[in-house]
């Protein structure tokens, strides 16, 4: 934890350099060690959001560390400068799951 998963209708050539930067900034953002994040990207997806325009969706879990207000316009930003998707066509959705929820090496984290 944390997780992202990226999904989105454009074709991205580089997928491993794109994990490895969201990998990053998601570490920044969450103020905790890239060793925990996991990152997932599934592109060239069919979607449609108003028009056939590309598009993006953003899932993002993690227990605690999420700010929704501080972090959706970095992120946001990220996807444009990466995928030139403009931010009025990217959705994101912030999960704070319970230690309880989240297992990790056989065991939950609470």
């Amino acid at each position: 934890m944390p997780y992202i998963n990226i999904l989105t209708s454009e074709k991205v050539d580089n997928k491993q350099e794109l994990l490895k930067e969201i990998t990053n900034l998601i570490s920044s953002l969450t103020k905790k060690s890239k060793k925990f994040v996991m990152a997932k990207i599934d592109d060239n997806s069919k979607m449609y959001f108003e028009d056939e325009s590309p598009c993006c969706f953003l899932e993002i879990k993690s227990i605690g560390s999420l700010n929704p207000k501080e972090m959706a316009k970095p992120l946001s930003d990220f996807v444009y400068e990466k995928m030139k998707i403009p931010l009025d066509k990217v959705y994101i959705s912030f999960e704070d799951v319970p230690p309880s929820m989240w297992a990790w090496n056989g065991r939950t984290f609470g």
